[in-house]
């Protein structure tokens, strides 16, 4: 038997082992106990992954080492290689996590054939064994997330949302101006900043449509904390447009008028667009000879200065026939400002949802952005209850979660459902290809 100088403790074995690493997130296990398919990394004493997902961390990792050595050998062009390094970090550092646990498994078995009567040190054997498995099984899911394809908008994208009143009339409108308070009051909470664009409203108060940008103050798009709990501090991993995306789609509401005792059903329709980081991308997006630019006097509400100058603005991108106007400022060349803003989201979201078809990457709604002619949420005010048809959620307390902000709010009630539902088709299709190739 093996002396030791106190009872074998986890503390002891794991000094010189890769830091722990949670258990199952909270909202994971949600989705397991609501029948969503998450894959099972843990298999008996084996910690499998697919072959997809192994073979792709694999060529993560060997192409980091492949850029490390082109460094050395020219280091005068090692900022080109910048960026794809600390894209592959991710897998590097979880590839080496995975074979430190596997390591430290390796030397407690060792150890526990060697302990014989011993039962105090079986027993602390037995307990890291068990930990050495919930880390490796949490790790696994951390590497199936870091093989997956990422959008760089997720986090270094500030957003427009592009809020609509549709069928419904006036209550319609009414509701527009409450999703448009709800993502406010959210971006407020998540520290995020927010601008009007453009706005037109209805005789009483409420909205036919909005633009407004919502950005992070600072924001520099950092990536996802390793050692950070992926559901519960999901907000410090995304940006303004990864936090919003799955906004976009027709929101239905169905609630009794103040002036009527029927209940009525009105929609609203939601566009959540990435918005270019400077106006530098702008112009190489959209050259200004593509743009057709004209000037016009404002109309509607707004003071001495409406049907007396020239200051809105209305921008054609010519080869997509796409529009923006703006008319909310006095000055000319802030309208301007915005609605070139305003154009080049619009157009890149074009060229993006194209390219996504190209890919064949849009397998569902969920894919590319969401389809925005496509009802995704039902709030039924009469039974308190908000239903997602995406994921086949319902929660109830309508008033709180709209009025909710970062932590019970709307957007991060449903978020983390919609992120790993899209995940999950991510690692379907990265299965395919494996099974294809």
């Amino acid at each position: 038997m093996i002396h030791v100088e106190r009872p074998l403790g986890r503390a002891l074995v794991r000094a010189a082992t890769a830091p722990s690493i949670s258990r199952m997130p909270r909202v994971c296990w949600k989705m397991e106990q609501r029948g969503f398919p998450l894959h099972n990394p843990w298999n008996g004493r084996r910690y499998l992954l697919s072959q997809a997902v192994t073979r792709r961390l694999d060529t993560m990792v060997a192409r980091h080492v492949e850029l490390l050595k082109q460094m050395e050998e020219n280091p005068e062009e090692s900022y080109t290689y910048g960026k794809e390094l600390a894209s592959l970090a991710q897998a590097v550092s979880l590839h080496e996590r995975k074979e430190a646990i596997l390591a430290e498994e390796k030397s407690i078995q060792e150890l526990l054939e060697e302990c014989g009567d011993d039962e105090d040190m079986k027993k602390e054997c037995m307990e890291t064994l068990e930990q050495c498995k919930e880390d490796m099984e949490a790790l696994n899911r951390k590497m199936r997330t870091a093989v997956l394809p990422k959008d760089e908008d997720d986090t270094r994208s500030n957003a427009i949302i592009e809020i609509r009143a549709g069928t419904g009339g006036d209550e319609a409108g009414l509701f527009a101006s409450e999703l448009r308070d709800t993502y406010e009051k959210t971006a407020k909470a998540m520290n995020f900043s927010c601008e009007t664009l453009s706005e037109s409203r209805t005789d009483i108060g409420g909205i036919k449509e909005t633009v407004i940008s919502v950005s992070a103050r600072g924001f520099g798009g950092a990536g996802a904390d390793l050692d950070a709990d992926d559901d519960d501090d999901f907000q410090s991993s995304v940006g303004p447009y990864g936090f919003l995306r799955y906004e976009s789609g027709v929101h239905r509401v169905q609630r009794v008028p103040v002036n009527d005792t029927r209940i009525h059903t009105s929609a609203c329709s939601v566009a959540v667009l990435p918005l270019l980081e400077e106006s530098g991308n702008a112009e190489e997006l959209l050259p200004m000879s593509e743009l057709k630019i004209e000037t016009m006097r404002s109309s509607g509400a707004g003071g001495q200065h409406v049907n007396t100058t020239d200051s809105a603005v209305r921008i054609t991108h010519i080869p997509t026939g796409i529009t923006a106007s703006i008319q909310d400022q006095r000055s000319q060349h802030k309208n301007k400002d915005k609605a070139l803003k305003l154009i080049a989201a619009r157009v890149r979201d074009l060229q993006r949802e194209e390219e996504s078809q190209k890919r064949g990457a849009a397998r569902s709604s969920l894919m590319g952005g969401g389809d925005r002619s496509e009802r995704i949420r039902t709030y039924n005010y009469p039974q308190d209850r908000i239903t997602d048809h995406r994921c086949k959620h319902s929660t109830h307390g309508i008033s709180k979660i709209l009025e909710g902000g970062s932590d019970d709010g709307l957007v991060s009630t449903f978020f983390p459902l919609l992120r790993d539902m899209v995940r999950e088709e991510k690692m379907t299709e990265l299965e395919e290809e494996e099974l294809r190739s």
